[in-house]
């Protein structure tokens, strides 16, 4: 197998820990010893010199909490969809969790500083689902992606608890800085907003900036372009155009 087609299948194992439903098949007494050797293997490959097993037991130990992130982000999901008939239905057939809960397991691995692993993790679920998170961004519990197709989310995104985000929104970063010297662009900064507590994000709005904070309790309308911060309580909206109504015949 492939290094991707194998990072695919650890994937398949950690998500059969946390939903046994999905992949009952790959659950099992012995799947968390099953994924710490397999992630050892690939260290070992990409992090010479680095203690593999240390690195890979380190990350299972942190599985349970990432279970008890993602039973938070269902229950949101399930509580912010009218559509939803169930948390089963949420777990089986929602991108946006799918896509999330990889997320929440390849953040780990970048705080581990895992090199390529997280971003391999990161691109299945992209190119499942159409939501790309940066396996970089901080994100609090509760976090619910509706419907999702073209949501993008970059590496120096921090979002707090209860944030709803749904379809197209982009948290990204307004320009790059380069080194003066040498032309090459600046790495290690902060590019990507701050999203604070029970913010909602409607369709196609666009925030960028690592300086730009969005505050707590507050709205964003759709196809809204932000380059600054909102204080908390704001409800940010366009101007709605005038459509012109001709009758026909």
């Amino acid at each position: 197998m492939t290094l991707p087609q194998r990072i695919a299948l650890l994937v398949r194992r950690a998500i059969a820990l946390l939903h046994p439903c999905v992949y009952g098949e790959l659950g099992g007494r012995d799947t968390a010893a099953q994924i710490a050797a397999d992630l050892a293997k690939e260290i070992r490959l990409l992090m010479p010199g680095a203690d593999a097993d240390a690195v890979a037991a380190a990350f299972v130990a942190r599985i349970p909490e990432v279970k008890r992130l993602v039973e938070t982000d269902v229950q949101a999901a399930y509580e912010g969809d009218p559509a939803a008939t169930s948390r089963m239905e949420v777990v089986m057939a929602y991108p946006g969790l799918y896509a999330v809960t990889v997320h929440r397991l390849a953040h780990e691995l970048y705080v581990l500083k895992v090199p390529i692993v997280p971003r391999i993790m990161s691109e299945l679920a992209h190119s499942q689902t159409g939501i790309d998170i940066h396996p970089g961004a901080t994100i609090g519990e509760r976090f619910f992606i509706d419907h999702g197709t073209g949501v993008v989310i970059g590496e120096t995104t921090v979002i707090g608890r209860n944030v709803k985000l749904y379809q197209g929104v982009t948290l990204g970063a307004r320009s790059f800085d380069k080194d003066p010297e040498t032309g090459a662009l600046v790495k290690g900064v902060k590019r990507h907003p701050n999203v604070e507590d029970n913010v909602v994000i409607y369709a196609g709005a666009t925030i960028l900036g690592g300086d730009t904070v969005i505050g707590h309790d507050s709205e964003i309308g759709g196809s809204v372009w932000l380059v600054s911060s909102v204080p908390p309580f704001s409800r940010v909206y366009n101007k709605p155009p005038a459509p012109a109504i001709k009758q026909i015949g």
